[in-house]
């Protein structure tokens, strides 16, 4: 089983009616150096000013990005590279990021290289440290940006660091 760390900036607040404007993934290993990203064209009229302005950008240039269907075939080809026979889908928000890119996958290419599981690592560090008011966000090296691929490289970090503080070995 290989850990693929995924964070996404959206318009909205959901799938469909909002649209997914950039994907960041990281496979989680020793030098984290396999890194995915992708930008999408909205799929819809409705947008949050509000959330572009946290993802750092304007409507008008998330016009100029790839189309969804496009960035999702890439996507699914670097899991297939990267993600081994089982890979696992984990990331910090995963009730948020898990809904859009589960949907964007089954919308756009009707099968989800993920399957149907995955891992919520704040849930993940809760049950570990066995405190469910603890957070893993200390453990992160790379600092929080909003730009996915920094914010999934601090949460592989942190994963990598539970495991190392834990002596939880990776499934791999």
């Amino acid at each position: 089983m290989n850990y693929i760390m995924v964070d996404i900036e959206a318009d909205g607040p959901i799938p469909g009616d909002y649209s997914m404007i950039c994907i960041g993934a990281v496979l989680v290993s020793d030098d984290l150096s396999k890194t995915f990203y992708g930008t999408l064209k909205p799929i819809s009229e409705k947008y949050d000013v509000d959330s572009l302005q946290i993802a750092g950008f304007t409507r008008e240039q998330t016009f100029q990005f790839d189309d969804p269907q496009d960035t999702m075939v890439r996507f699914e080809q670097w899991i297939k590279e990267h993600g081994g026979e089982h890979p696992l889908f984990v990331s910090d928000n995963n009730g948020f990021d898990w809904m859009f890119v589960c949907w964007y996958f089954h919308h756009f290419l009707q099968r989800n290289p993920f399957g149907f599981s995955s891992m919520n690592l704040g849930s993940f560090y809760k049950g570990v440290v066995k405190n469910v008011t603890r957070s893993f966000k200390h453990l992160r090296k790379t600092r929080h940006t909003h730009h996915p691929v920094d914010d999934a490289k601090g949460n592989a970090e942190a994963l990598l660091a539970i495991f190392q503080h834990n002596n939880i070995k990776m499934n791999r």
